[in-house]
């Protein structure tokens, strides 16, 4: 007989295992209470990716005149149109999974699980309907939502979650992100672009505080944000939150979680807006799975802990995605990795998870794209490194498209050239990344990239360029 597979959760990392487990021969079932496609294509990757395509292009109307179009009558977003192109496309994708689940012979169970016992699942449909499956093996995939702080809960009206903003139905006149990672950075110039005046408020000392962003990054991007007129208040968080006369008034303070030893003094402590968008994080939903049932504990915040096979402390239960929390990394791509990593394990194969070369992929305005060490981890980690830059204007492509804001930044290891990082923002950063992330991976050297004809005029030109100063030979950079 075949095993029964059972996958909790139909996002990026629950339908891939379901997909793989299939084809390796199992008897698969997939349960998602919701919609296919999980939080990344129904409230964050793909929605948010379709609204920033229609800012670029409104950008672009603003000034056809640079272009050498002139554009008769005004031009202006429309957002009940843009809603609806978004719906329709989401659609199209869940349908597209819907029948790769039925291609592959997956049984598709659209209610909420229950794990009942060690091989039992039990399946609640939204008619209060019961049936319980049995399984051999079990892949947990349940995600996030996003994190509902006590002190400014979210109203759904002028205090937003990230899943609300992706709902409006017009541009607000003004938007308070609470939040400078990747979620609120993202909403930051995509509400800019669209019309909205937009504050960020940062508890780190920069924007993007994250270990695999490099600095220089952070520079960059928070000079493209003033560029825009984008207030942005780093070493700084909300104390609370109050509405008055369809306004929210945002009471904040000095951080005392920043990095930064020497803070300023903010010139204000009140900020009004129209509405307050709160993305600082995401909380586990494991509370209701009935892990109590099989004695698979988690931690405190409720992430489930799984090892390098991505199984749990059960043996045969297996966790992917977003669920094993900020320990892992919390991206679409590498929970659809764990998933055929977590599938091939459950099917008898013998398979690892490596998380030693993740490329990360920003849609700010301009985009950034990463992957690798740092210039700070790399010499945490005792490498003796170089780090060589180039900006985006030495490329033809760049000048001609007028996509000019942008670095390039290669670590290398001084003794064997080999790379360690690479760091990119500018335009379509987060598809230029894929080149660096290969050559991490086979271990290349920046002699290997800059031996390698680029085409021209195109933005890949970048890492031939980079890599060529690496190698003491720089042409344009």
């Amino acid at each position: 007989m075949s095993t029964k597979i059972i996958v909790i959760g139909g996002g990026p990392g629950g339908y891939v295992a379901a997909l793989r487990a299939a084809a390796l021969g199992g008897s698969v079932t997939l349960i998602e209470k919701e919609n296919l496609g999980g939080t990344c294509l129904n409230w964050g990757c793909i929605p948010s990716k379709i609204m920033k395509n229609s800012a670029d292009i409104f950008l672009k109307f603003l000034k056809a005149d640079h272009f050498g179009i002139t554009v008769k009558g005004s031009v202006s977003p429309d957002m009940p149109a843009l809603m609806e192109k978004k719906n329709k496309i989401l659609e199209i994708q869940r349908k597209g999974i819907d029948s790769l689940l039925k291609k592959s012979g997956i049984t598709l169970e659209m209610g909420s699980a229950m794990i009942k016992s060690s091989k039992i699942v039990e399946v609640v449909y939204d008619n209060a309907h019961k049936k319980e499956l049995e399984y051999d093996k079990l892949i947990i995939a349940t995600g996030t939502k996003p994190l509902n702080v006590a002190d400014f809960p979210f109203d759904h009206d002028h205090i937003l979650s990230s899943n609300d903003i992706l709902q409006l139905d017009d541009i607000p006149e003004s938007i308070v992100i609470v939040g400078g990672g990747v979620i609120g950075c993202e909403f930051a110039f995509i509400f800019s672009a669209l019309g909205a005046k937009v504050t960020v408020i940062e508890a780190m000392s920069r924007l993007l505080p994250l270990p695999s962003v490099d600095e220089g990054i952070s520079k960059l991007l928070l000079r493209e944000m003033k560029k825009r007129k984008i207030t942005v208040f780093c070493d700084t968080i909300v104390k609370s939150s109050d509405i008055k006369n369809d306004q929210v008034s945002i009471d904040i303070e000095v951080s005392p979680f920043t990095d930064n030893p020497k803070p300023k003094k903010l010139k204000t402590h009140l900020i009004e807006a129209q509405k307050m968008a709160v993305c600082i994080g995401r909380t586990a939903l494991s509370s209701d799975l009935g892990l109590e049932n099989i004695d698979l504990k988690t931690t405190p915040q409720g992430w489930i802990e799984a090892d390098e096979n991505l199984e749990t402390s059960i043996p045969g239960v297996y966790a992917i995605g977003d669920i094993l929390g900020p320990q892992k990394v919390m991206l679409a791509h590498v929970a659809s990795h764990e998933g055929m990593i977590a599938a091939q394990n459950a099917m008898g194969e013998e398979s690892c998870m490596n998380y030693d070369v993740i490329p990360g992929a920003i849609f700010t305005m301009p985009e950034i794209g990463t992957v690798g060490l740092s210039e700070t981890q790399a010499k945490e980690k005792g490498f003796d490194v170089e780090a060589f830059s180039v900006n985006f204007r030495t490329l033809g492509k760049a000048q001609a498209i007028d996509e000019l804001a942008g670095i390039a930044k290669m670590i290398v290891e001084k003794e064997s050239n080999k790379v360690l990082g690479v760091h990119l923002i500018g335009a379509h950063a987060t598809d230029l990344i894929a080149e660096a992330t290969l050559a991490i991976q086979k271990g290349m050297t920046a002699k290997d990239i800059a031996h390698t004809i680029h085409a021209h005029p195109t933005l890949a030109e970048i890492m031939g360029e980079v890599s060529l100063k690496a190698c003491g030979i720089p042409i344009h950079g």
